[in-house]
């Protein structure tokens, strides 16, 4: 990689990490490009230089939310054993939410306004990514190596059950009594979905064969 290329994809990655802080503390409305521009350190020009607008610069955000999501399970196949790979999706998933609840709180709070700027990425992206796993579930499932489950729902039940750790935080911190999650607490939640999500698909979750 040229020294050009490299400070070129920093310049970049420094927009995103800012533009993610601004959006998730302002909402799309509330963030400017000159206040992402000072948070990055950068003169605005550079921003729209990248990107070209908010709006652009907002779908790239949570394009890669969505994709740093679901990159553990991209690497499945049929050949995999379901127990291990559900287990770590559940567990990264559930870790991501822990440790940057605020992304998931932005793409949730862009999918509850009507995926106006995402609307796209979700028919055009996310959907065949979607096919695709379902498609290694129910080979899993065919070849015997779990239960029979619908493979949508089971995915979706995936997502929305360590997510709600992000996007409730603030009321499952206040009903626990605790100020922030802590590392038991990751391991605790985990060992209680993993136990019910995989039992349900028929598998035995790999904390329980040790």
């Amino acid at each position: 990689m040229s020294k050009r290329q490299a400070n070129r994809e920093e310049v970049f990655s420094r927009i995103l990490e800012a533009a993610e802080i601004e959006f998730g503390l302002k909402g799309f409305g509330g963030a400017s490009l000159q206040h992402i521009a000072e948070r990055a350190g950068l003169p605005k020009p550079n921003i729209v230089y990248y990107f070209h607008s908010k709006a652009n610069l907002y779908k790239q955000v949570l394009n890669n939310i969505a994709d740093s999501w679901n990159d553990l399970f991209d690497k499945a196949t049929a050949e995999d054993d379901p127990a291990i790979v559900l287990d770590g999706f559940i567990r990264t998933k559930l870790r991501q939410s822990f440790e940057n609840g605020r992304s998931s709180r932005i793409f949730a709070q862009e999918v509850i306004q009507g995926a106006q700027y995402i609307g796209d990425y979700l028919k055009e992206d996310l959907r065949p990514w979607l096919q695709s796993r379902v498609g290694v579930i129910e080979q899993w499932i065919e070849s015997g190596k779990m239960r029979k489950v619908e493979p949508t729902a089971l995915i979706f039940m995936i997502w929305s059950t360590t997510q709600h750790y992000a996007d409730f935080e603030a009321q499952i911190l206040a009903l626990t009594g605790k100020e922030r999650y802590e590392e038991t607490d990751l391991e605790r939640v985990g060992n209680t979905l993993s136990d019910i999500i995989l039992r349900g698909c028929g598998l035995t979750p790999p904390h329980s064969q040790a």
